[in-house]
């Protein structure tokens, strides 16, 4: 639920913190692995060639790549430069035609009722201010048109990977968890009556050479894991990483010394 708030957080300086942070490593080499997960949510949203699209908090295009696949009009939108650079360069190997626009998803620079649809894929449940950032994408899809959104949830190894980092290093005080995002619970809050929300839970399989694959390439590469234990004395890193190392053989199903660590997370559609 939204937390009552005495005073108003600072959500300038906080996105400046998280652009900081998702500029940091090399947030690209995560997001192409998601890549299946951007098919399947286009397909759910059953989209339809020459529609317009517009992906926010795009990463590395991952969504934006899915859409234009399907012959779509894509516009992929981000507040870090960095990724819409990847994103560019994926899509011009590829060959595929897409838009790209430095954008904050809470301040949208795009007209109301511009697209037939919007996407965002483990993006928008970053933004600090929820409610204004769900209510922008309510304000720029047209009536009648799709948001699309997947979301991990509180109890997936991206959620509880969170827990693990802010039991280390505190996080902004006075926004809501991320993870909120993969609850329907709280995205009634966030869509208002007058839309129809429907959810799927789905999961995504994190596979690595090992589980400390997995941790060499996050610290390297996930800029949150890197900041946090940037931030981390040497005992705080080693406790870090060793909270990493449990999450990982508590969620683990390989069982053959490699990696393979379900994450649940909602898979949304919301109809204007």
């Amino acid at each position: 639920m939204i937390n009552a708030q005495t005073k108003t957080p600072d959500f300038t300086a906080i996105k400046t913190k998280q652009k900081a942070a998702w500029g940091a490593g090399d947030y690209a080499a995560v997001g192409a692995t998601l890549q299946i997960v951007a098919e399947n949510l286009c397909e759910a949203m059953d989209l339809r060639a020459g529609s317009s699209l517009l992906d926010v908090a795009a990463g590395n295009g991952a969504c934006a790549l899915a859409a234009a696949r399907r012959f779509c009009d894509v516009t992929a939108s981000d507040y870090v430069p960095a990724l819409l650079e990847k994103a560019d360069a994926r899509a011009k190997a590829e060959g595929l035609p897409i838009n790209t626009v430095e954008a904050d998803v809470e301040a949208l620079p795009f007209d109301d009722a511009s697209f037939d649809y919007v996407t965002s894929t483990f993006g928008v449940m970053f933004a600090p201010d929820q409610m204004t950032a769900a209510q922008e994408m309510l304000r720029v899809v047209k009536p009648g048109g799709k948001i699309g959104l997947t979301n991990w949830t509180p109890d997936s190894f991206i959620g509880r990977l969170f827990k693990v980092i802010g039991a280390h290093v505190a996080p902004p005080a006075g926004i809501n968890p991320p993870a909120l995002w993969g609850t329907n619970e709280h995205l009634d809050i966030l869509f208002n009556a007058s839309t129809k929300v429907t959810t799927e839970r789905r999961t995504f399989n994190w596979r690595y050479r090992s589980p400390e694959h997995w941790v060499e390439e996050w610290k390297a590469v996930y800029g949150p894991v890197q900041k946090a234990f940037a931030a981390c004395e040497d005992a705080g890193k080693a406790s870090l990483e060793a909270g990493l190392y449990d999450l990982i053989d508590d969620m683990n199903l390989a069982g053959d010394g490699t990696m393979i660590v379900p994450s649940a997370y909602l898979e949304v559609i919301v109809i204007r």
